[in-house]
């Protein structure tokens, strides 16, 4: 071959190669719609924009991610369906809204008189909790990055007062989950079901006696403190909560993984930065509320320690009802077990419940073997 002819095969390859990598670069290119569950009237959508936004920061031109607040697409009941089709690639949200397509989703939203929020961060990060949100939201056709975490919620606020356990029979109550319905039931009480919108008009209105939502930073940010004259607390419903990213399965295949390992990155920085926000934020509203001449009651030790005993019956039910439950909840347990070990000779300074009172490993796998 002539030296022209090597130069001219030789400009063509280089051409060719030249193509492919602007074909590559374009196609990597992408833009994801994402919403939230929560509108921007209630503060927890900072969390979802705050991933968002730190993604957006870090990814460089590989993907660009347009967030919309909740309500703003479509009603926050649609989203994990518009998640599942591939309507839109992204959406944050509160696994216990899904519990309807498994109960395991109660659990990996929030546990009932259980985790606080460092138990979720070390279950999540070191103790295989990633892998089962991985697994349950994986059948619906996702990847979950959880990347909000906080404390225990406020408890019952409303007009109506609540000093015991006793004070909750014949009560309406506005409480989410499968669990908290089910321990409220026992305890007399009648669950409500109510978007976390309708909350503040339900109390004004008289819908209900009295309603848990979020923390005090969130109860307070939604106005509360305006309709509300009690507080029953601890808020025993949910000791912690996570909230995370629902991701369609086929665009997150589309990402390198390089992008995908930046998603992730940016998830567990942002949980980290949710827990110190969620701390501050709440102490400063518990001061507004009780400023504004709200009246604080504090159950018993023996009626947190009937809820929790009526906590572990659920606990156990769960397990024999549904087998992805019973994954979850014994994960959950095994690592209290073995975290026990270290926490109760920690005491005072350990960053978990000291709490000896829950079902056995052996009778939630008796459950599993069923």
């Amino acid at each position: 071959m002539s030296y022209k002819s090597k130069k001219f095969f030789g400009g063509i390859a280089i051409s060719l190669t030249a193509m492919g990598a602007l074909s590559s670069q374009a196609l990597a290119q992408q833009s994801w719609t994402m919403t939230s569950t929560w509108p921007d009237s209630i503060s927890l959508v900072e969390i979802d924009r705050r991933w968002a936004e730190t993604v957006n920061k870090l990814v460089g031109d590989e993907l660009q991610i347009n967030f919309r607040a909740g309500g703003t697409l479509m009603p926050s009941t649609e989203v994990f369906d518009a998640i599942e089709t591939g309507g839109i690639e992204a959406a944050g949200d509160s696994p216990v809204y899904w519990a309807g397509n498994s109960p395991a989703f109660s659990l990996l939203g929030t546990t009932l008189s259980l985790f606080t929020a460092v138990d979720y961060l070390n279950w999540i990060q070191e103790r295989g909790g990633f892998e089962l949100y991985q697994e349950v939201y994986g059948q619906y056709g996702m990847v979950y990055l959880p990347h909000g975490v906080v404390n225990n919620e406020a408890g019952f606020m409303g007009r109506t007062e609540i000093k015991s356990l006793a004070d909750l029979d014949g009560k309406r109550l506005r409480i989410s989950g499968r669990d908290q319905g089910r321990v409220l039931e026992q305890l007399g009480g009648s669950q409500v079901t109510l978007a976390g919108g309708e909350v503040y008009q339900a109390i004004e209105r008289g819908v209900v006696d009295a309603a848990e939502f979020s923390t005090p930073g969130v109860n307070y940010s939604a106005g509360f403190e305006e309709v509300v004259e009690h507080w029953a607390v601890p808020g025993w419903h949910q000791s912690a909560s996570v909230v995370g990213v629902m991701i369609n399965k086929q665009a997150w295949d589309a990402l390198s993984e390089e992008t995908q390992e930046i998603l992730k990155i940016a998830a567990e920085s942002n949980l980290a930065w949710s827990l110190s926000r969620s701390e501050m934020e709440s102490t400063e509203a518990t001061a507004k509320f009780l400023e504004s001449g709200v009246t604080i009651n504090r159950y018993s030790d023996e009626d947190l320690e009937k809820i929790q005993n009526v906590a572990n019956e659920v606990f156990l039910r769960g397990a024999c009802e549904d087998p992805s439950y019973a994954k979850v909840i014994h994960s959950m347990i095994k690592y209290v077990d073995e975290y026990a070990v270290w926490r109760d000779v920690s005491v005072p300074f350990n960053m978990s419940r000291v709490n000896n009172n829950l079902p056995s490993l052996e009778e939630i796998e008796s459950c599993m073997d069923q």
